[in-house]
């Protein structure tokens, strides 16, 4: 299979998993502004939902850009990254509809991590296909902010118990490291 094929299904599914999210987006009842403040919660994990999904795409892009072939096991690892992807309208919608409560903050924090090890699990696959002159390990390096992202989310499963806004300042933390674009691949394939 080309990997062109792969993008496009894992594209699909990607923009589906935003679909489903945004239909958990409730009208409101009543025409003041008001109306919207309960939804306030559910707008704000759709938010950081969205940017997390938004981020996973991005680079899912660029690192199928280094992959010159398709093994068995890529297709696998994908597969299992858009598992733990396609949970996170669930996770959204719980935590949302419950003012970011400790298990729905903690659960959400869960998906979060095992997406991070399903994209880390994908990346390894990529690269030993490629072989010792992979185009992808030379180009993330140290890979600093993927070592890190589990730690954090690690932490703020736990700390979700006692402070749920510390567990989601640990998320929303996570997605700002992520959302300074990361040219490493860009400049490898230049």
């Amino acid at each position: 299979m080309g990997k062109n094929r792969l993008e496009a299904f894992s594209d699909g599914v990607i923009a589906i998993i935003i679909t489903i999210m945004v239909l958990e987006l409730k009208v409101p009842h009543g025409s003041g502004i008001e109306a919207l403040t309960p939804l306030l919660p559910v707008f704000l994990c759709y938010l950081l939902s969205f940017i997390y999904l938004g981020i996973y795409w991005n680079n899912h892009h660029h690192m199928l850009h280094t992959c010159r072939t398709v093994t068995g096991a890529i297709l696998w690892a994908n597969l299992h990254l858009l598992f733990w992807l396609s949970l996170i309208p669930f996770a959204t919608g719980w935590m949302g509809e419950n003012h970011f409560a400790a298990v729905p903050a903690a659960i959400y924090g869960v998906v979060l991590l095992m997406a991070a090890n399903a994209y880390f699990i994908l990346q390894h696959q990529i690269i030993v296909a490629q072989g010792t002159d992979s185009l992808l390990k030379k180009a993330i390096g140290t890979d600093w902010k993927g070592k890190i992202s589990p730690i954090l989310y690690a932490v703020a499963i736990v700390a979700a118990a006692w402070s749920q806004w510390l567990a989601i300042g640990l998320y929303v933390l996570v997605a700002l490291l992520w959302l300074v674009p990361d040219r490493r691949i860009e400049l490898m394939l230049q």
